[in-house]
Formats: structure tokens, C-alpha cells, sequence
């Protein structure tokens, strides 16, 4: 099938990629000049794991090419992708502008039926407000063309996005008709053994499910942020409440670890859209207004460990802090609101030094904060203990879960650990030398463990231990 895909972000540039392995013939089309330019040469704008790879496959099969032109690929398209931005206004409603700009262009080039979808995630009612903006273009050309709108949300995580969508766990489909239906159906077949994971409904459920999913999500991880300070307050340790609340069915285990708040394009923006959605039609979501500012202060709460620490030491003002991982989630180079922007820029405010690594998210962390030479860039984590008070980990990339922590803390002039993921266990690391602090649990200080209790003995022997 012929398929374009219009807005080569993030998810346009999955999506065409992922329908190109299937084996439909995709045109992805953006009007950024040097992003085509470059992706016709192989060069991804973006880092997910697996898409470099995939990409250039399918140019050198002729599966996938890019264009910035509309004239020449919308007239053979027999399915249309919208996957554009739709940032956040001053008022938290999502800008459906260029979802909007994009249908107009299509209506001006349409020759043959085609089924339009919006796959951008967008506030209920803009798929129709598509089909009526298309069906006013063609009427001014004065051309009678027969089309269908449809909504088809995207599901994937940033880091997993390629297996999201080449197995997905369910496709979405809002349609109100059997034709758009069943084209859905047969661009999608590929994707899955059977249509039991395939959903359709109306179109306004369609479009409302993807937020309801991403603020479920936010919900669950406030929630156990918000244990997880109560925790450190009540001496109760949250990785043992994640493991007694998630065995229950009616919960299960995913998204209940604690941390230092989410960040990403999708949960921030798609909470505040969903309470502006609400809002217009008066409606106080008072649950998702807590998740929210929940989640703002959860992004203090390193800073405030570490105000706390240094307090009778003279504060942390000119202390040199080693922050290890900056992107919002390993396994990207996304820094749209990570938290270690936050806490970065509370330390910079009170004239710290910085001395940061990330693998994969330095250029892009670079060009958020700046030209400050309080920040020093560094090449691995040991560079980043160099004459550090204290070390931060803020992001759980899989290659800081076995930090040689002995020859860190030889680098390091102070012993202070500050676990933003609880990715090491307390009295070990204070065992090892640190004073070690996390996330709802109580905090391990170097003097107080010069030997192991008889207690965590017991665990670890038992190798029941939470982590």
C-alpha cells in the first residue's frame, strides 16, 4: 500500500520506518529542508535504538524515501499519516496549528480517494474539525472527491519505540465507516497474528483514549513518588510497598517505581492537555491537577537531599556535584522536561559546579543549558567523581547499575550518593564507603555501617532483598 507519513518527528519517523519493514511502499514528508536532506543521506535526528539500522534498510530497498514536497506525494498516497507536533499552549490545551495547516495542504492536492489519519495525539473533536477543514478545501477547488478521516493514536515508549510498534500490545482505530475500517485493518494486519489486539470505536473515544492511558500512567507514578516521600517520613522503605502493592492482580507491577518525577514529551504535556480538555467544558479533574503538581515538586527533591546534607557544612553553594545521567529515560537523547534540568539549574542558582556525563544525551543537554562554565562536560562517570562532594543519579542507563563505585569514591573529595532511581541498596553502599540516599527509603550513612547487621545479612543470604 501506498502510504505517506507527514511530520518526520519522532513518531512520523517510527511509524513510516516500521510500515516500510512491513513492506508498504512509505513517502515521509516534512517541510524541514535539512532534516529530509539529511535523512535521505541516512542521518537520524533522532536517537532510538534499532531505528538507524531499519531506516537505512528500507532507502536501499526502496521501501521508504523523503520528500519535502507535497505536490509530487499526495496525489498517489492511498493513506495519509498526520504525525505532527502539537505542543502546548501558555494554557496547557494542546496547539493543533500544524495538524490544522497540514489538512488544509492536503485538501489543495488530493486527486483520489485517500484515508486521512491523525496519529499526532490530539484533543477530542480535531479529527472532525479535519474532515471539515479537507472537505472546505476541496469545495473551493470546486472538485467532488470522496475521503475518510480517521484517528489512530500512537502508543510508544521513547527507548522501546521500534518493538512498541512492531509488536504492539493494541492498535487504536476511530473510524465511522466499514471502509476506512477495513483499510486500517489491512495496513495493520501485518503487525499482529490476529485482530484480537486491534481496537475500533468511534473516533472521539479514539482520540480521548491516548490521554486517558498516558494519564493513567502519570497517575501511577505520582502516587508512588508520593509513597515514597511518606516512606522516608513514616522509616517504611518503598521498594518493599512496590513489591507487596504490585503483587496484588488488580495492580500489577508496572510503572510503581518511585523517582525523581517523569519528564518527556508525551505525560507532562498529554496530563496538562487532558485537564485544559476538561476545563473547556467545565469540568475540574482534581486528580490529574495533583498528579501534576505532584510531579513538579517530585523534580526538587534531589535538590532538597542535598540542601539537607550539606546544610551544616556551609550549604552547597560552591560544592562541585557530579550528576550522572541527563536525558528523561535511558535509551534516548529526549530532554524535554528531564528532571536533571531542574535540578541543574537549582544548583547553578546557588553557585555550584556541575560535572555531568549521560551516553548518549550531552549535545542535546548542551544546547538546553548553554555556554555556563560552572558545567563541566565529561567523558564517563569517573570523570564526573573527579574532586566531586557529592553524585547524583538521575537517569537509570543500564551501564551505571554496576558503577565501579570503589574507584569513585576515590576520585570524589566528598562521600555523598544521591539515588534518583534506587538502582543500589543502602547499607551496601554504605558499607562501601557513602553516605547513600534514595527514594523512600531511609538514608545509609558510611559511619553507621562499618560492619553488616544481622538483619541484612538474613537478606541477602535469602536473596530477597528489595531493590
Amino acid at each position: 500500500m501506498n502510504i505517506l507519513v507527514i511530520g518526520i518527528g519522532y513518531v512520523g519517523l517510527v511509524s513510516g520506518t516500521c510500515f516500510a519493514e512491513m513492506g508498504h511502499h512509505v513517502t515521509c514528508l516534512d517541510i524541514n529542508e535539512e532534516k529530509i536532506e539529511n535523512l535521505q543521506k541516512g542521518l537520524i535526528p533522532i536517537y532510538e535504538p534499532g531505528l538507524e539500522e531499519m531506516v537505512k534498510r528500507n532507502i536501499k530497498s526502496k521501501r521508504l524515501s523523503f520528500t519535502t514536497d507535497y505536490a509530487t506525494s499526495v496525489p498517489h498516497a492511498q493513506v495519509c499519516f498526520i504525525a505532527v507536533d502539537t505542543p502546548t499552549t501558555k494554557y496547557g490545551a494542546a496547539d493543533t496549528s500544524q495538524v490544522e495547516m497540514v489538512a488544509r495542504t492536503l485538501a489543495h492536492h488530493l486527486q483520489q480517494y485517500c484515508v486521512i489519519v491523525t496519529k499526532s495525539t490530539v484533543p477530542v473533536g480535531t479529527t472532525s474539525k479535519v474532515r471539515d477543514i479537507v472537505a472546505q478545501g476541496l469545495q473551493e477547488r470546486d472538485i467532488c472527491l470522496d475521503f475518510d478521516v480517521v484517528s489512530n493514536p500512537e502508543f510508544l515508549k521513547e527507548g522501546n519505540a521500534i518493538h512498541d510498534f512492531m509488536k504492539p500490545d493494541r492498535v487504536i482505530i476511530g473510524v465511522n465507516n466499514a471502509q476506512a475500517a477495513a483499510i486500517m485493518k489491512e495496513i495493520y494486519s501485518p503487525f499482529m497474528l490476529n485482530h484480537e489486539r486491534l481496537l475500533v470505536m468511534d473516533i472521539c473515544s479514539a482520540e480521548l483514549a491516548k490521554y486517558a492511558a498516558n494519564a493513567m500512567l502519570a497517575t501511577r507514578i505520582s502516587f508512588m513518588n508520593e509513597m515514597a516521600n511518606l516512606c522516608e517520613k513514616l522509616g517504611a522503605n518503598v521498594s518493599w510497598i512496590r513489591k507487596a502493592i504490585g503483587a496484588d492482580e488488580r495492580i500489577g507491577n508496572k510503572f510503581l517505581y518511585p523517582g525523581v518525577g517523569f519528564g518527556g514529551s508525551c505525560l507532562p504535556k498529554d496530563v496538562r492537555a487532558l485537564i485544559a480538555q476538561a476545563q473547556a467544558v467545565d469540568l475540574e479533574l482534581a486528580i490529574l491537577q495533583a498528579v501534576q503538581e505532584i510531579n513538579q515538586q517530585q523534580k526538587n527533591v534531589m535538590y532538597a537531599k542535598l540542601q539537607a546534607y550539606f546544610a551544616s557544612q556551609g550549604g552547597v553553594r560552591g560544592r562541585t556535584i557530579g550528576i550522572l545521567g541527563l536525558s528523561f529515560k535511558p535509551d534516548t537523547d529526549d530532554m524535554r522536561e528531564a528532571p536533571s534540568l531542574v535540578l541543574m539549574q537549582a544548583l547553578l542558582q546557588e553557585e555550584a559546579v556541575l560535572r555531568v556525563f549521560d551516553p548518549i544525551a550531552m549535545s542535546k543537554a548542551k544546547s538546553m543549558m548553554g555556554n555556563d562554565s560552572s558545567i563541566t562536560w565529561c567523558q564517563d562517570e569517573l570523570e564526573v567523581a573527579e574532586g566531586a562532594d557529592a553524585l547524583v543519579l538521575m537517569t537509570e542507563w543500564k551501564q551505571f547499575r554496576f558503577l565501579n563505585v570503589q574507584a569513585i569514591l576515590d576520585r570524589m573529595t566528598g562521600r555523598g550518593f544521591f539515588d534518583g532511581r534506587n538502582q543500589y541498596q543502602p547499607e551496601e553502599m554504605a558499607r562501601k564507603g557513602f553516605d547513600y540516599f534514595s527514594i523512600g527509603r531511609q538514608p545509609a550513612y558510611a559511619h553507621e555501617h562499618q560492619k553488616p547487621s544481622q538483619i541484612v545479612n538474613v537478606l541477602f543470604e535469602m536473596q530477597i532483598g528489595p531493590s
